[in-house]
């Protein structure tokens, strides 16, 4: 799994590279400054700062608070910014700030993940959010020629510094975006969908983030030593989450406590960056991807709870565009691994939302009238449309029915009997993805699904060809009535678009700045819109867990991230419903036991149903748009 800091973690001289005119243009007009800012508790924070050398007017401040570095760290090298879209906020004279946060790189003081917002700090107290208060309050005191306005970005664990750093209220501070913002990393984010564990992201990424560091350092840790790259194989031969515990030894605290919190609890609850989205003063503009494999939640439901918290705000806005994770700060968003989403996608996000909303909120230049409540890419029909408010307003939720012999339909089934069963076999586990990776996919959000459809575990329900688009924004909502013949399993769900038969090769943009899309034929192609994993001993609370009873009818009802797609006319709408989603999601042992402690022998089969008849009618609510 790659995090993502706005500003590249590689050190690059500007003599080490090939100039261009934007390099000398930054390199000749801006200063580079290294210092340490104090914070209440006495704790220094190091901070790289870019300042313009321009003095005919005041500058604004943009600050990201970042865990992956802020380097370089010589005040005579530069972060190679003019190879992306930053170069745009030097260009308008910004005072660029990155600071390593607490506990981090050269920052003193004690790292805690996620560290939990409090409202209540007194005297020497501190969280993120006193730390961001406390360092545009030494900013703005210290950097001459500041215009005294700061705003905040960053993406992912940046994003989630981004919305504490909107908590603090510093009333200087006055536009804010978090962008994927890690949010709840047990509902939703990274780590855990609904209680599920995402293993091979949480291994992969604290088996080296997760490395203690004594002291303040330029230097990285080290990466664990895989015995192979070939991640199914390395996860399945590991054998359980206590053989991964074995492989991480004993000194990454936070898998630790991942290991001891298996359920919803106080200490999850704390660590929820929702609690930071009450009386939100600056201007806010939240910003996620339709398709991004780490926090496509975190987004959606971090501007929803802003909304509900902060009624009648002013500027509190949302941008959902058809990205992997932080695609919209890249050269190219004209496609996602075989599809093609027909423009550059991430420099419109650039030009018409982002830099227009810090300008004018830090620099009061330009208009922010057209930035729209929400701003949402519908992928199938390639468009961007507005909306007054997310959900939309003209969506309707509209059940569509498993059905027998392998149909979905409008129609709720007639038939007094009718089920799909399957054998769920932990020790063959569905892959996640057709191709053999080292490194998780980030393509696997859009990846055709045909290789899971031809599996005997997995159920798959589709329309007849589409006599007319369909357009659907919003929660799709999955509702299925089930039996299993264990005591737990898991329930993978994926709503998927069938291309036409007839249909060509996808177009290959030579051109583009990016690696182009591979030819890659597309008819029939199952295109993977949204998938989400539900742990069924969760089906009636996060914090208490309950077992099933062995072959007894239960509804398994759970929400899936919100999506905007159009399934054009001609297309079929395709449901899988399978019990692993393998390496991605740990296996289920299908028993009601602890599945962070269990060994390798407490993997058990399971036969899942899912039924589909009139007493029992599985369904799949679609937020379907006019």
């Amino acid at each position: 799994m790659r995090k993502i800091c706005l500003f590249c973690l590689l050190a690059i001289s500007y003599h080490a590279i090939g100039q261009n005119a934007d390099s000398v243009w930054i390199v000749n007009n801006y200063t580079k400054k290294k210092v340490s800012i104090p914070m209440r508790d006495g704790i220094k924070l190091f901070t790289s700062i870019y300042i313009p050398k321009d003095k005919s007017e005041k500058h604004p401040i943009l600050l990201s608070r970042t865990p992956y570095s802020c380097a370089p760290y010589g005040e005579t090298v530069f972060a190679p910014v003019w190879n992306g879209y930053l170069k745009n906020y030097f260009r308008e004279g910004y005072i660029m700030v990155t600071q390593d946060v607490r506990g981090r790189w050269m920052s003193e003081g004690e790292y805690v993940n996620i560290r939990p917002f409090n409202p209540n700090k007194k005297g020497t107290e501190i969280d993120e959010a006193s730390d961001s208060y406390d360092a545009i309050d030494w900013l703005l005191k210290n950097l001459p020629d500041n215009n005294g306005n700061v705003g905040v970005f960053g993406i992912s664990y940046p994003g989630f510094y981004s919305t504490m750093a909107a908590a603090n209220n510093h009333p200087a501070l006055k536009a804010v975006s978090p962008q994927a913002p890690v949010t709840n990393w047990f509902i939703g984010d990274d780590f855990h969908h609904n209680g599920a564990f995402f293993q091979m992201d949480a291994f992969g990424f604290y088996s080296g983030f997760g490395q203690p560091r004594p002291k303040p350092t330029t230097v990285g840790p080290k990466e664990f030593n895989y015995s192979t790259h070939d991640n199914y194989k390395f996860h399945l031969e590991a054998g359980s989450l206590k053989g991964l515990t074995k492989y991480m030894g004993d000194s990454i605290a936070f898998w630790k406590e991942l290991m001891v919190h298996p359920n919803y609890d106080a200490w999850w609850k704390a660590r929820d960056a929702r609690n930071a989205t009450k009386n939100l003063q600056p201007a806010m503009l939240w910003v996620g991807g339709l398709f991004d494999a780490e926090d496509c939640w975190g987004a959606w439901n971090a501007y929803l709870a802003a909304e509900q918290n902060n009624p009648g705000k002013a500027f509190n806005k949302i941008v959902e565009g058809p990205w992997y994770h932080g695609q919209w700060a890249s050269n190219d968003g004209t496609h996602l691994g075989n599809v093609q989403f027909g423009s550059n996608t991430a420099t419109w996000y650039q030009q018409n939302i982002e830099i227009p909303f810090f300008n004018y909120f830090l620099k009061g230049k330009g208009d922010v009238s057209k930035i729209a409540e929400a701003s949402v890419f519908i992928s199938g029909a390639n468009e961007w449309r507005t909306f007054n408010q997310w959900p939309p307003a003209g969506k309707t939720d509209q059940a569509m029915y498993l059905q027998a012999n392998g149909k979905l339909g409008w129609t709720k089934p007639s038939a007094a009997q009718g089920f799909a069963t399957y054998l769920s076999d932990p020790a063959k586990p569905v892959p996640y993805t057709e191709d053999v990776h080292f490194n998780r996919s980030r393509t696997y959000m859009i990846d055709d699904q045909r290789f899971a459809a031809r599996r005997p575990d997995v159920l798959v329900f589709q329309t007849d060809n589409l006599s007319e688009d369909v357009t659907i924004a919003g929660n799709v909502v999955a509702d299925l009535m089930t039996s299993i013949s264990t005591t737990d399993a898991d329930f993978v769900v994926k709503i998927i678009d069938v291309f036409p038969d007839d249909l060509g090769y996808n177009a290959v943009n030579i051109y583009a700045e990016a690696d182009p899309a591979p030819i890659y034929p597309m008819g029939g192609y199952q295109m993977l819109v949204r998938g989400e994993v539900f742990r069924g001993r969760y089906r009636k609370s996060l914090e208490t867990p309950s077992a099933f009873v062995p072959n007894k009818v239960e509804q398994v009802k759970f929400e899936l991230p919100a999506l905007a797609h159009t399934f054009k006319k001609g297309h079929r709408i395709m449901v899988q419903v399978q019990s692993s989603w393998f390496p991605l999601v740990d296996r289920n042992p299908q028993q009601f036991i602890n599945i962070y402690q269990c060994n390798e022998q407490d993997f058990i089969k399971s036969n899942v149903k899912i039924y589909h008849n009139s007493l029992y009618a599985s369904k799949i609510v679609l937020p379907v748009l006019k």
